[in-house]
């Protein structure tokens, strides 16, 4: 009776489950498998399909291109200048002109009077619009007139330069006209209003801002 109950000579052993969990195991890896070979696929198609559009629209801007080049040629000197004036134009309604005079007087010291501002051009760069200026005024002294350009230069607005100075004498005063090179850039979002092209104040004294 004991050596019937006594198992350990024959353990149990269930020989189906490891096969079951070696096909599950199999198929897991299949469909993995199966999974990233679509994704590749998919990824692969997509590649090639903007490799081929960006191709296409090579193609399509070298022929604008030449097209263009073929119009500047065909054109004459006069349909060239028309043609900058057209783009001016243009520039110039996109500009704010009561912005500019406004930036002006913020950065003039109460030594620094504002006599002549002349637009030289209007253009836009990298999306913005940017004016070139000639800039006159009238100081006693030439240290107003560096305070001025070192308060241009750090607004974020203007890149100021010297061009000349010009010695003014009246019956009471002595004073210099200075004439500065600006590139003036408005800050971005900036309402618009119709243009000027030239703003003068001929009544410009020494000593104030106009």
């Amino acid at each position: 009776m004991i050596n019937k109950l006594n198992l350990a000579s024959k353990p149990f052993r269930n020989r189906t489950l490891p096969y079951l969990i070696a096909i599950f195991l199999l198929g897991c890896t299949l469909a993995g498998a199966v999974l990233t070979f679509t994704q590749w696929r998919k990824i692969a198609a997509e590649n090639e399909l903007a490799k081929t559009d960006i191709e296409q629209m090579d193609v399509e801007l070298k022929e604008l291109n030449a097209k263009g080049e073929l119009v500047q040629k065909s054109l004459s000197p006069a349909q060239k200048q028309l043609m900058v004036a057209g783009h001016k134009l243009v520039a110039n309604k996109e500009f704010g002109w009561s912005r500019l005079l406004s930036d002006i007087e913020r950065v003039l010291p109460g030594s620094v009077s504002a006599s002549r501002i002349s637009v030289e051009n209007v253009y836009k760069e990298e999306g913005r619009i940017k004016a070139e200026l000639e800039f006159a005024v009238l100081s006693k002294n030439y240290q107003g007139v560096l305070e001025m350009m070192d308060r241009m230069n750090n607004s974020g607005n203007f890149r100021a330069s010297l061009r000349g100075q010009d010695l003014q004498k009246s019956e009471t005063i002595t004073y210099s006209e200075y004439t500065l090179h600006l590139i003036y850039q408005p800050s971005a979002g900036m309402s618009v209003t119709p243009p000027t092209d030239t703003v003068l104040t001929d009544n410009a004294q020494p000593g104030g801002n106009q």
